[in-house]
């Protein structure tokens, strides 16, 4: 039977918003103020109030969201099919509640339970965990289970983020589009139980690994400013690896939702952020220690921060009488043999290297005899967490390995492997570790691994323990460990001996090193590690990571809001609550009521698409500008990267049409008039020097060319690989620096750009003598320092008002334009600037901040707008080319139809 949280994946399909809480029968909702509970549909006749003087102070309230529920649930055993439930210690969503601390934060759990719930019971079980542990119950399907977790999750995820491509059948699960369907659709039904309990506008949630990665989209598109954060524990594979996902895109863009998403290394993040530039053009950049995407005007922040252990729990463990009597057992059976244990604890799963520890055992007694009847390796092996032919195949090749090896160095009384493949209590496996001499990780690829940090703070015992073994409370304590290389905890245990598993050899001769290491060496490296462990807990973890996701959700408030897309493209666009779209009526209205008019219009990306191939303005385009220009009352000037030969060719039918070329280099009030600049060339000599280092450049990468302008050089490497470009940008940076030191220029860098552009100003023919003083960097670019002499206070005070656009830039072009219409005592009192790129912000930052000065008249009707809705420093914006045409042509006709043309 369905359950009564199942919603049907066709709204996904068809873009509608999902339609939350069906059920008959609702969660109460939890609200934060204190002493009210009411239920979802708000019913104020149902309101329960308490004494006010016995409310409390409401809490900040975190909804933490994952697979499992931290909860064991089990039937009484006295027939009534009635429920048990209680909390499972060893789950990490309890750990970190407790690393919270409940007098801080309230925590609510949306997750599964490990159990089947039959229909009927559900709404009491629902009940039952959240009024008595806080936890709503996501009840799904048994046939939709299957197809999410042990299909889409275990056969196509969790292999591909392990560096398994399905190359075959039988080698890892193949795309299919049905389990996926499933991964959605348990994600929405997900989202449909966190509807019921969320507060939207107080409320943090906090979602949790890849069996989830489709949640944030279905939660942002309901509340485009809900405070979500993601923490992925599993490896994320590189781009060559991730790239084979047919649902790449969805995936990322739904990630790409939340507001703050972890990862455990660096490496994780790092191809994290690598698919987001390959897939979807973003790029990011660290401030201040933290790094963050630019996503649709939302700052998506990245953490990179390892979990911890909870230490409360496993010192109390450690303290058990149970696990003092498990240690006393196992130092009968080992140490008072006079033999050493080394320790193995994974799951039996085919990328925890169980096969390879094995064979590195065997190498090590093949190698060094001496160590025959004195050392045994104890093999923990959990039960798998899936099904399937490789977990299968894991198990027969483990218990082969195993026989094999005590067959051949076994003696009576004595095996050199003890496989344990039946689940051990946790005290359990304490004990082992209290015992063990080393442990040995050797994992092909595991997102985290804790079973290294929770055997060094065995290995630190207590009193009681440490007398079983024979040590004096003074008595430093010692750890070895012996990890493998690809596993998350790895970079944290830098005294630990580090391996690739699949280097047998190496992997023996690290257990030998360990074995024959000298024991003040073992307790400093023992020491290192138990500090560090010790500090860095789930309890630190989990804070940092709610730390940085309030932090980054601080501007939420002031942000305006809006969604965008379809099914898992959806995304939300965070922008200026000042900044909305042009209105069509109100600029007309304008353009008619004003008759000095300014109008400024970048031309690629502006007029025309950027996609286009041939950049050359249609007749249309030349009509529309031409019948703008005829106006008396206009003053059209258009601003454009390109040469001044270029735009002079396109634009040769604009008789009134004023040009600027090369950002504002150069400049044309008309076509009759001489191009003329506020920085005049100068020498150019330097092209010898950078051009051949830059084509040695642009040989070298792959998509990469050279640009000659005629003030400038510019090396772009928007074609190339986004990672190699990149990395090969910084070195041509550095490169052209060097051989340039003493030539004129300045050598900086942009958005897939490297600019070699003259440094040495002549302002109005009066000469500025220059020093190189060294580098600085402004505004992301590299700029070199550099002091003037002045021979006249004239030259000093015009040098102050250029210095606003060191260099040139299309602000210069809009200063320019007022300047001159201000000359002629036609302050205009309409203006008009459009641009889509970075490099127009410069003409919209002019004209918003010349509106306070003279030369735009008072009360002036002043348009800044950007191309799509972005940040931007202009306070319109239209949605593209197309939708700017129109409105060029809609200008043109109103001048047209008032006969001022």
């Amino acid at each position: 039977m369905v359950s009564r949280s199942y919603s049907n994946l066709l709204e996904l399909a068809s873009g509608e918003s999902p339609s939350f809480g069906r059920m008959s029968r609702r969660i109460p909702r939890i609200m934060t103020v204190a002493g009210i509970m009411s239920d979802i549909d708000d019913d104020p006749s149902e309101s329960v109030c308490s004494d006010p003087s016995s409310s409390s102070i409401p809490k900040d309230r975190i909804i933490i969201v994952a697979n499992q529920l931290p909860i064991r649930a089990q039937r009484k055993s006295d027939g009534s099919k009635s429920w048990i439930f209680s909390w499972d210690e060893n789950s990490l969503l309890l750990q970190l509640k407790d690393g919270l601390g409940d007098d801080e934060i309230e925590v609510i759990y949306v997750g599964c339970l490990k159990e089947e719930v039959h229909p009927n019971e559900q709404d009491e079980v629902s009940q039952i965990l959240l009024e008595t542990f806080k936890c709503v119950p996501t009840f799904l399907p048994p046939d939709l289970f299957s197809r999410y977790y042990h299909g889409f999750c275990k056969q196509q995820l969790w292999p591909l983020f392990h560096y398994m491509l399905p190359l075959s059948p039988d080698l890892g699960g193949r795309f299919n589009r049905s389990l996926w369907q499933a991964y959605v659709s348990v994600n929405k039904i997900f989202a449909d139980r966190i509807m019921e309990v969320i507060n939207p506008e107080d409320d943090f949630v906090w979602v949790h690994d890849y069996h989830l990665m489709a949640l944030p989209t279905f939660l942002r598109k309901r509340f485009n400013k809900v405070k979500l954060g993601f923490f992925l524990h599993s490896p994320f594979p590189s781009s060559e690896i991730y790239k084979t996902l047919p649902i790449r895109e969805e995936l990322l863009r739904a990630l790409l939702n939340s507001d703050l998403i972890g990862f455990h290394t660096f490496d994780y993040a790092r191809h994290f952020l690598s698919c987001c530039s390959r897939m979807l053009g973003l790029s990011y950049e660290s401030k201040r220690g933290y790094i963050g995407i630019e996503y649709c005007g939302r700052t998506v922040s990245i953490k990179i921060l390892p979990v911890g252990i909870h230490m409360g729990q496993l010192q109390s463990v450690l303290s058990l009488p149970e696990t003092e009597a498990k240690v006393k057992e196992l130092i009968k059976q080992f140490s008072d043999q006079d033999r050493i244990m080394l320790l193995g604890v994974d799951d039996m799963d085919i990328f925890k290297g169980i096969s390879l520890k094995l064979l590195a055992m065997e190498q090590l007694l093949m190698q060094h005899p001496e160590w025959q009847g004195k050392i045994v390796l104890v093999q923990i092996a959990n039960p798998a967490r899936g099904k399937g032919k490789d977990v299968k195949e894991v198990q027969a090749e483990t218990h082969a390995a195993v026989k094999r090896i005590n067959e051949t160095f076994g003696k009576p009384g004595y095996d050199p492997i003890v496989l344990i493949d039946a689940p051990l209590k946790f005290y359990e496996k304490v004990a082992y570790y209290v015992v063990a001499e080393c442990c040995l990780v050797t994992a092909v690829r595991d997102g985290m691994n804790l079973i290294p940090y929770e055997y060094i703070i065995s290995r630190q015992g207590n009193d009681r323990l440490n007398k079983l073994l024979g040590q004096e409370p003074s008595t430093p304590k010692k750890s070895m460990l012996v990890i493998s290389e690809f596993i998350g905890c790895s970079p944290s245990l830098s005294g630990a001996i580090r391996v690739n598993p699949w280097n047998i050899d190496a992997v023996a001769d690290a257990m030998d090193f360990a074995l024959e290491m000298a024991e003040p060496e073992k307790q400093l490296r023992h020491e290192k590690h138990y500090r560090y462990v010790s500090t860095h807990d789930v309890g630190y973890w989990a804070r940092s990571f709610l730390q940085d996701l309030e932090r980054t959700c601080r501007d939420h408030s002031r942000r305006r809001c809006w969604g965008i897309g379809f099914g898992l493209s959806f995304r939300v666009v965070a922008l200026d609550p000042n900044f909305k779209k042009l209105s069509m009526e109100r600029i007309v209205s304008a353009y008619k009521r004003t008759t000095t008019r300014a109008i400024l219009l970048d031309y690629d990306g502006t007029l025309m698409p950027q996609a286009s191939i041939d950049k050359s303005p249609s007749s249309k385009s030349i009509d529309i500008i031409n019948n703008l220009c005829r106006d008396k009352n206009n003053m059209v000037f258009l601003v454009s990267a390109r040469s001044r030969n270029t735009v002079d060719e396109w634009f040769s039918e604009c008789e009134k049409l004023g040009l600027a070329a090369e950002h504002g280099y150069f400049l044309r009030l008309k076509r009759d008039a001489e191009w003329e600049t506020r920085v005049p060339v100068a020498d150019t000599t330097w092209k010898q020097i950078a051009e051949p280092v830059m084509q040695l450049y642009t040989e070298t990468t792959d998509g990469s060319t050279i640009e000659d302008k005629e003030t400038s050089l510019v090396w772009c490497y928007e074609d190339a690989d986004p990672d190699f470009g990149s990395c090969q940008a910084k070195e041509l940076l550095d490169h052209l620096e060097s051989v340039l030191a003493n030539e004129p220029v300045t050598v900086k860098s942009g958005q897939n750009i490297v600019e070699v552009k003259p440094q040495n100003l002549r302002i109005d023919g009066r000469h500025l003598e220059r020093k190189r003083l060294g580098k600085s960097r402004r505004n992301g670019e590299n700029m070199h320092l550099v002091k003037f002499r002045f021979s006249s206070p004239g030259s000093f005070l015009f040098y102050l008002e250029f210095c606003n656009f060191l260099g040139v830039s299309k602000g210069l072009v809009a200063k320019r334009l007022l300047s001159i219409m201000q000359e002629n005592e036609m302050s205009p009192d309409f203006v008009l600037c459009i641009g889509d790129d970075r490099s127009d912000e410069d003409m919209f930052e002019v004209i918003t901040t010349s509106m306070a000065g003279p030369s735009i008249a008072e009360n002036a009707e002043v348009f800044a707008c950007t191309v799509g809705r972005k940040p931007s420093k202009a306070k319109y914006y239209l949605d593209d080319t197309a939708e700017i045409v129109r409105l060029m042509q809609g200008l043109a006709s109103v001048s047209e139809q008032t006969g001022t043309v």
